[in-house]
């Protein structure tokens, strides 16, 4: 079976700082995987290379096994949506409208019925009924990350690319946002996959089929957060040490209790 996303020997730099290094992955359909690593490992850089907003120097990005590098904009668009770190745009429109823009890679010449229900069907789902009609540029930074989200919703992707969705949500918003996502790309009438860099390592092991450690560009470990969300790469990774707590509650697979940083030598 093709899969959702492939990519072979990604490099990407900043004039002599090279942040990416021969990423090579393979994901598939109904995955949501977290990317973790400190600031500056790279995980923005590779969110942005994976929909063209970067050109990598090097490597292969296919998306359902066409090279995103001969796609058009408008259907790269159809394959994939992108939720930035921080929405720095104030769109001086309603919100209903701003998540009406995902829809655009799907209009042709008018907005159809089924484009205005997408939206009605999304602001519903993701619990935007209160300021749906309020002007974007008058809402809290959370209240925004929230209407940015259900504009990459409402688009329908193939590919959700998440760069931090919950860095401006309050902690009951930030549950709710990976648990939407997760029963998204967990439908099993669809093959949509969910990838999301993120900082919190407990959201990440709660809610992440697959978690993806990137460490100096590279990816130094790839599988389940048990497989992958060791003490060791932890200790390797963030320099802190932690416990890790086996969960049987309903908080996932396990949790990190961080100890102490790490003094190095």
């Amino acid at each position: 079976m093709t899969s959702l996303l492939k990519i072979e020997g990604l490099e990407f730099s900043w004039g002599t700082n090279q942040v990416l290094k021969d990423v090579t992955l393979d994901i598939g359909g109904n995955e949501f995987v977290a990317i973790l690593g400190v600031n500056g490992a790279g995980k923005s850089t590779f969110l942005k290379c994976v929909n063209r907003i970067l050109t990598p120097a090097k490597g292969t990005v296919e998306i359902s096994g066409e090279n995103i590098a001969d796609m058009s904009l408008m259907d790269l668009s159809k394959a994939t949506s992108y939720v930035p770190q921080s929405v720095k745009t104030s769109f001086s429109m309603s919100v209903f409208d701003v998540v009406m823009l995902g829809r655009r890679p799907h209009i042709s010449w008018r907005i159809s019925d089924n484009d205005r229900e997408k939206v009605s069907e999304t602001i519903r789902f993701l619990g935007l009924e209160d300021f749906a009609f309020r002007k974007f540029d008058r809402l809290s930074g959370g209240e925004r990350q929230r209407v940015i989200i259900a504009k990459a919703v409402a688009q329908d992707p193939m590919l959700f690319l998440l760069d931090e969705p919950t860095s401006d949500l309050d902690l009951q918003n930030q549950v709710s946002i990976m648990k939407k996502i997760r029963r998204i790309v967990s439908d099993e009438n669809s093959e949509k996959s969910a990838i999301v860099a993120i900082h919190d390592i407990n959201m990440a092991a709660r809610f992440a089929d697959r978690v993806l450690l990137i460490d100096g560009g590279r990816i130094k470990a790839d599988g389940t957060p048990s497989e992958v969300l060791t003490e060791a790469n932890i200790a390797d990774v963030f320099g802190v040490s932690c416990d890790i707590v086996p969960e049987e509650y309903g908080w996932g697979s396990l949790r990190i209790l961080v100890k102490d940083e790490i003094e190095k030598d």
